[in-house]
Order: structure tokens, then sequence, then C-alpha cells
């Protein structure tokens, strides 16, 4: 095989799997921040209650129904509780 052509082999692969990697990189990590941030624009900002930041840390961890039940028991409203559920996985 000439050098030019195991060059460009090598290159194609890289990159494939470096735009693989980035292209996967947001969706493998838990964004509690996210969570926590859509149900601070329902309460207008300001600290969160630990309890909030709690079922955010569920969500994250896959538990969409737990942290459903923790944001309105936090005294957020079931729409932004469960949108904010959806972004902390």
């Amino acid at each position: 095989m000439r050098t030019s052509t195991r060059l460009a082999g090598v290159l194609t692969g890289l990159t494939l799997v470096c735009g693989g990697a980035a292209f996967m990189a947001p969706a493998a990590h838990a964004d509690v921040s996210a969570c926590i941030n859509q149900v601070e624009r329902e309460l207008h900002g300001g600290e969160v209650p630990a309890g909030v930041r709690a079922a955010c840390t569920a969500g994250s961890t896959g538990y969409h129904d737990q942290c459903v039940t923790g944001l309105t028991k936090a005294g957020v409203t079931n729409g932004t509780a469960v949108s904010a559920c959806k972004v902390a996985p």
C-alpha cells in the first residue's frame, strides 16, 4: 500500500472518530444545571431550594418520575417540572 493512501486512510479514520466523539459528547453527560436553570426561569431567578437541586440530580441519573415529583413538591408547576426533567439527562 502506498504511503499517501495509508495516510489518507488514517486521516479519514481520525476525522470520523473525532467527529463522532464531538457529536456524542453533549448527549453523554447529565446536565443538572440545565434542569435548575429551567426552574429558575419560573422562579424568576434567586437561589433554588435544596429540593430542586436534589430532584434535578435524580433526573440526571434517569429517574424522570422522581425528578418531576420532587420539583412539584418544591412548588414548581407540573409543566415546568416535566420540561426541566427532560433536559436533565
